[in-house]
């Protein structure tokens, strides 16, 4: 198991989508955010299904933006990936998975929330930092939940 650490935040895929589009609804705060933590030495965390799902989300017509340039996105997945720790996939994750899916009442879609609690579970990463706080409540005994709000 590994040791949580209070300095390390995992950043959810709506609060990359917020920050990177400007016409979104949270820009600002999103910006902001991340731009605080990493200004008091928080570490900032990703995982490789982030930024699939950044790339899912952006390519696809949005509330607040029409389907992003796929050469933009693809640029900013290099910039994320030298810019954030990036957390892994592997067998500890699927481990963790397996283990939050024994043990709490998951399917469909959740899978995904689930599989991003036991990345940061398997990587000692305690805290996320999210606008769809009610998508991890269920961890909440596991994780902290912020929300972007804050």
């Amino acid at each position: 198991m590994a040791i949580m650490d209070g300095n390390r935040v995992f950043v959810d895929t709506n609060v990359l989508d917020y920050a990177t589009v400007s016409q979104a609804p949270y820009h600002d705060l999103a910006r902001s955010a991340i731009h605080a933590r990493r200004e008091a030495g928080v570490e900032l965390w990703i995982s490789r299904q982030v930024l699939r799902e950044y790339l899912a989300t952006l390519t696809r017509p949005q509330a607040f933006s029409i389907p992003q340039p796929i050469e933009l996105l693809i640029e900013d997945v290099q910039t994320y990936q030298s810019s954030f720790s990036i957390a892994e996939d592997g067998p500890a994750v699927t481990a963790r998975l397996l283990e939050l899916l024994g043990s709490l009442a998951i399917g469909g879609k959740q899978v995904h929330d689930a599989n991003i609690a036991a990345t940061m579970l398997a990587h000692g990463i305690g805290t996320i930092l999210t606008h769809n706080t009610a998508d991890y409540d269920r961890f909440a005994g596991f994780i902290t939940i912020v929300p972007l709000a804050l």
